[in-house]
């Protein structure tokens, strides 16, 4: 008779037994009055320990759960990433009015044109807003949690978009562009935190290069909208963002580790039975696992100097703010931001007028990276970050070669009033595979790098550091790349940032450590120099469990 044979016959069904306690029934001491009766017993109490055994294995079997509200959750958190895309997308089709002499308010709220400092500046204060606000970000998210921060988001995204619509001087419009800046960097600090602390390991990286895809889709937002609707339908398409994300979010999740870290055990096993659709007897395991995980974390109380102090924070942060600084040095803002003059290239010498207008150019640049956006989330799982990483270096050292070779080419045509025209398929050509490269790699994987490298008690503290590290360079090349640009020509720029691809193909294959499918424990073993039990790239059944 099987053990669950037996156990139905004693009275009991499977369900009955599934998530009984070993040893339920009391031992008593043996008399020879009744040997019959306690052997009895001790058979029952025998087949009840080895059915508990096999039953437990098999439900474990049977309960796989599911990983859909994963991903809902971690979309639903990415909405604060699009909204902060349509703040960066703002200026592309409004700052053009705002420097043009047009005194229309359906075009510009402003009663002059303004210098080309002072949309430099504009433009430029987004980035300085984003390196101010990433040490508020971490604070908040240790303090508050990581949903309560970024539902805060809707105070800064709103002031932000008020002064827009009111503005009347330039004084305001940099109030606005700063403060929109204060937004993205929650959003840019805290969405990756969340996004790794959620996911089981087999997706973590596919919740966590979300962030790339979300904001071109805010970028693509503001490109598509803004040049065909007036400036005040505008800045309240944009609002509507933020407001979405807000309503929606709402009714997420806080990251079990939080709450673990707080010691709301009973709500960390109900959140993560909600994360992976299991029952709370099926996540107990991985919420002991979280548990001993954040108590080790926090056995002393961690702060800023245990970044440097510990082997493995240290080393954890100079990864990922290597690898933020590798992205910005791409120069990519730069490609974004002459976007259109490598499209003034296609046309012809004689008909400045022929070929596409600056809002479609700017639309298809949008298009394609959102489409490149979308392969990393399908293979970065499979193939592993460094392996895009390198493939998505390569392709941009093509592409800026070529465009340094356009521009230099084009600077000794202008000398010589020479016509280069018919070699306008090459910048175009060059633009669409650097922006394809960047989307696939360097733009997503930093992040999602950022979300899954620190421990529990100084994450928010690391990634706080690293978004400052990311939008200070953001800021620096977008202010100052023309007086680059001025004194050396736009080719040197070009093969300059060549020049710091290479190094992050360098850094990827030498240095930098791969991440794929292994859990946020197994990675602190490896940057502390302990030996980690993680064996091929595959993840196990444990993996799965234990994020």
């Amino acid at each position: 008779m099987s053990n669950e044979e037996s156990s139905v016959g004693k009275g009991g069904q499977y369900k009955d037994y599934a998530y009984t306690p070993v040893s339920t029934i009391p031992v008593t001491a043996s008399t020879d009055s009744a040997p019959v009766i306690h052997q009895q017993e001790d058979q029952e109490v025998e087949d009840r320990v080895i059915f508990t055994a096999v039953s437990q294995e098999q439900r474990m079997v049977e309960e796989t759960g599911s990983k859909l509200y994963q991903f809902v959750a971690a979309v639903a958190a990415n909405l604060c990433i699009i909204a902060g895309g349509a703040v960066l997308g703002w200026t592309s089709p409004v700052l053009g009015n705002l420097k043009a002499n047009v005194t229309d308010p359906n075009l510009s709220p402003l009663d002059r044109s303004i210098s080309e400092e002072e949309g430099s500046w504009v433009g430029s204060l987004t980035p300085v807003g984003a390196l101010v606000g990433s040490f508020v970000a971490g604070y908040l998210a240790e303090t508050i949690g990581r949903k309560q921060t970024l539902l805060t988001t809707i105070v800064p995204f709103g002031v932000s978009w008020v002064l827009i619509a009111t503005a009347t001087s330039i004084g305001m419009l940099y109030a606005a562009r700063f403060i929109g800046g204060l937004a993205i960097a929650f959003a840019f600090t805290v969405v990756p935190m969340y996004a790794g602390e959620i996911a089981v390991p087999s997706i973590r990286g596919i919740l966590g290069s979300f962030l790339q895809v979300f904001i071109t889709v805010g970028l693509l937002w503001a490109y598509c909208i803004g040049p065909y609707v007036s400036y005040t339908v505008f800045w309240i398409t944009c609002m509507i963002l933020p407001v979405a994300f807000f309503v929606i979010f709402f009714f997420m999740p806080e990251s079990p580790y939080f709450l673990s870290a707080k010691g709301k055990h009973t709500e960390v096993m109900t959140v993560l039975a909600k994360l992976r659709g299991k029952s709370i007897e099926g996540v107990r395991t991985e919420a002991e696992e979280i548990k001993a995980s954040v108590e080790e974390a926090f056995k002393n109380e961690a702060s800023i100097m245990d970044l440097y102090r510990v082997k493995s924070n240290f080393r954890a942060l100079i990864y990922t703010s290597a690898l933020v600084t590798f992205q910005q040095m791409t120069g990519i803002n730069v490609v974004l931001f002459y976007s259109q003059t490598i499209f003034d290239a296609t046309k012809a010498a004689d008909d400045p007028d022929s070929g596409l207008s600056p809002s479609v150019s700017t639309i298809i640049v949008g298009i394609v990276q959102l489409a490149a956006s979308c392969v990393t989330p399908i293979v970065v799982d499979r193939l592993g970050r460094k392996i895009l990483l390198i493939c998505s270096g390569v392709g941009e050292i093509v592409s800026l070669i070529a465009l340094g070779v356009f521009f230099y080419l084009k600077t000794q045509a202008d000398e010589n009033h020479e016509d280069i025209s018919y070699l306008g398929w090459l910048p175009v050509t060059s633009l669409m595979i650097f922006i394809a490269t960047y989307s696939v790699g360097w733009g997503p994987l930093p992040w999602a790098v950022m979300g899954e490298m620190f421990a529990s008690d100084v994450k928010a503290k690391a990634s706080g550091i690293t978004v400052f590290v990311c939008w200070t360079l953001a800021f620096l090349i977008t202010k100052f790349f023309s007086n680059v640009k001025d004194a050396f020509g736009m080719h040197t720029a070009f093969w300059l940032f060549a020049v710091f691809c290479v190094l992050s193909i360098v850094f990827t294959i030498f240095i930098l450590p791969e991440t794929k499918g292994k859990t946020l424990q197994q990675i602190q073993e490896e940057l502390g120099g302990a030996p980690s039990h993680y064996t091929n790239g595959r993840d196990s059944q444990k993996a799965n469990h234990s994020p």
